[in-house]
């Protein structure tokens, strides 16, 4: 409805930009923003590019946190990782890409599998989750450039001991950038996988020439794992047992999904068929999670044969920085600074690509269940708060690349545990028992390393269930606020609806509330003469009863599709279906209004109870409190009172 308001300020009206458009199917920002027309998209190599900054931009710490928690049995464990990667995390994502094939992933397959307030919360706590993952994926991405600039043999006489501040500086930096507006760079984000790849080559086989060249190395490690644990089969378990500290190398197959609209697929997929876009992305996520094991296996082995172990430790010059340790021994300063700039480069990008997911994610659900703050659809403000978060992790971990692995690997696990049930639980409605006893044996590998990540390092839960309380008070406030929204977003009347309100129009326009019990004639008859009495009205007064049934209490807007019939050849009825009873008689009085131009009565009896209780029942379960509500949905949504609609309660 129209109404007069004051011209926002220059500087409002700048943070609040696009904000009609966040939050719509489609409206995304970023490596993430809203896919290419159909036929449009690019080819599956050029988008794994889009994801690799992620997931490749790992290997910049990798090989040194695995040296750090796993020590002389890395390679070991790495060959596990790439185990639990390739017979693991690969075959659940590429059924995701199969169940989900618009980049929601399997938070919306979840969604799909579990509804009412439990679907809800669950999701809620899902995004807690991957607000941890996204976050601390730009914080430690920070961390670890500023750490490549430290450690540069070139600058470290200038910049040593300021890695908080470049840190911080980093992370101002990709807000600013946000803020500005992040447009997507499929260009840049193939440029700089392909040179990061490639550099990372040049310094694994220079790292193994030094390995085979040098043949005590081989022998040094092979007596030193002997004397540590003895026999193969102990440096085995061992291996499974400190694999979990590793999890870091599993990130990246969130993304991979994510950015499923952007693959170009066949000439024939539809959006209700792409077959295509399905197929390409599987090819996408095989030969991301190739590249990646190869890289993570050949950088485990040589940076544990080729660094001292004391080099790792906080302080050394490889922790945080092993192969860029190795580029700068083997290749020279040349060449290592050279990999310096590449590999700060692809993690600022790494952080780019998760601003955009969080930037993505929130949007795509918080508004839609009604538990998001208006301005949460607007991109700036959102930057704002996540850059003020980052600050504070940064400043909590101080900017320290090993302190943020707990957490990161956290959520990255419970996003692909929630994956792995997820597909589980669709594998076992489609009847696929192979599918789903596979998936259930991978969904019990992955809870195992959640919960073993979590106990060894609890940090990652700590700052997940700090998201996860923030999205919920913020949420359930932000829902209490925004229960009196109108939350509709069409109303749709069949041919006898419009017949009956077409010939009320040329008398008044009286509605009758009715909650269906019986549906006889007494029920309707009762209700009439009650109505009547209660509001001192003549008999010749004529009525439609309006009947709303609650479907799923826990959406927030809804389509209305309104249907007429005649019961017992007298009385005139309208259904509707939605989400809330109050909600949905006010829209329909206010479409009404607008399609014939006359003022709509309606009539209601009083609640009875205590009116607190009620508010309860109507604010979780759509139903209580309905005349009070009903009137203040339509106060809001409609300031005139002269064209407001009558709500009448006897």
């Amino acid at each position: 409805m129209a109404t007069t308001e004051h011209p926002p300020s220059r500087l409002r009206a700048w943070m609040l930009q696009g904000l009609s458009d966040m939050g719509r199917s489609g409206g995304l920002t970023g490596p993430h923003a809203e896919p290419e027309p159909p036929h449009k998209g690019q080819r599956w190599w050029r988008v794994m590019c889009l994801t690799g900054v992620d997931y490749f931009s790992t290997l910049g710490y990798q090989p040194g946190i695995a040296a750090l928690a796993a020590g002389l049995l890395s390679p070991l464990a790495t060959i596990v990782l790439v185990v639990v990667t390739l017979a693991g995390a690969l075959p659940v994502y590429r059924r995701v890409a199969q169940e989900s094939p618009h980049g929601q992933g399997s938070i919306a397959m979840l969604e799909r599998l579990l509804s009412f307030w439990k679907g809800k919360l669950f999701v809620l706590t899902l995004l807690g989750f991957a607000a941890t993952d996204f976050l601390i994926t730009i914080t430690l991405s920070a961390a670890d450039a500023s750490t490549h600039l430290v450690e540069n043999p070139h600058l470290t006489g200038t910049l040593g001991g300021h890695q908080m501040l470049i840190t911080l500086i980093l992370v101002a930096l990709l807000g600013a950038v946000f803020l500005k507006g992040f447009l997507e760079a499929m260009g840049v984000a193939v440029a700089l996988v392909g040179v990061y790849l490639a550099l990372n080559l040049v310094v694994v086989i220079s790292g193994l020439w030094h390995v085979v060249t040098a043949e005590h190395v081989v022998t040094d490690w092979t007596n030193a794992l002997t004397m540590e644990h003895g026999n193969v089969f102990a440096m085995i378990g061992v291996a499974l047992i400190v694999f979990p500290k590793l999890a870091l190398g599993l990130s990246g197959f969130e993304t991979g999904v994510a950015v499923m609209p952007h693959v170009q697929g066949d000439e024939g997929d539809t959006e209700e068929r792409p077959t295509g876009r399905v197929r390409d992305t599987k090819k996408l996520l095989t030969t991301a999670a190739v590249i990646m094991s190869c890289f993570l296996i050949t950088t485990s082995f040589i940076t544990t044969l080729l660094i001292p172990a004391e080099e790792f430790e906080p302080g050394g010059q490889a922790n945080g920085r092993a192969l860029a340790f190795l580029a700068h021994e083997y290749l020279g300063n040349a060449f290592g600074t050279v990999y310096d700039a590449s590999t700060i480069a692809i993690l600022w990008f790494a952080g780019a690509s998760a601003m955009a997911g969080l930037l993505n994610l929130m949007p795509r659900y918080l508004p839609r269940y009604g538990m998001a703050p208006h301005w949460a659809r607007a991109v700036r403000p959102m930057v704002i708060v996540f850059i003020l978060i980052a600050f504070l992790v940064t400043w909590l971990f101080d900017a320290n690349v090993d302190k943020q692995g707990g957490a990161y690997a956290t959520g990255v696990l419970v996003l692909i545990s929630s994956a792995a049930i997820a597909v589980t639980i669709a594998a076992r409605k489609a009847g696929q028992r192979g599918w789903t006893i596979g998936f259930g044996v991978i969904s019990a590998v992955f809870l195992y390393t959640t919960v073993a990540n979590v106990i060894e390092r609890p940090d990652g839960v700590k700052i997940g269930a700090c998201f996860i309380a923030g999205i919920m008070l913020v949420s359930l406030l932000s829902r209490l606020a925004r229960s009196f929204e109108l939350r509709v977003t069409s109303v749709a009347m069949d041919p006898m609806a419009e017949r009956f309100v077409r010939d009320m129009a040329s008398r008044k326009i009286r509605f009758i509330a009715n909650e269906p019990d019986n549906r006889d004639r007494a029920e309707y008859r009762d209700k009439i003469e009650q109505i009547r009495t209660d509001n001192d009205m003549p008999e010749q007064e004529d009525f439609v009863f309006v009947e709303v049934t609650v479907a799923d209490p826990s959406e927030f807007e809804t389509c209305l599709t309104v249907r007429g019939e005649v019961l017992h050849n007298r009385y005139r009825v309208l259904t509707v279906e939605s989400s809330s009873i109050p909600n949905a008689l006010a829209a329909l009085l206010l479409h009404v209004r607008d399609l014939t131009g006359r003022t709509p009565h309606i009539f209601f009896e009083w609640t009875e109870g205590n009116p607190f209780a009620n508010f309860l029942r109507f604010f979780l379960f759509g139903q209580g409190e309905v005349a009070p509500v009903t009137r203040e949905v339509l106060r809001e949504a409609e300031p005139d009172r002269a064209r407001r609609p009558r709500v009448h309660t006897g």
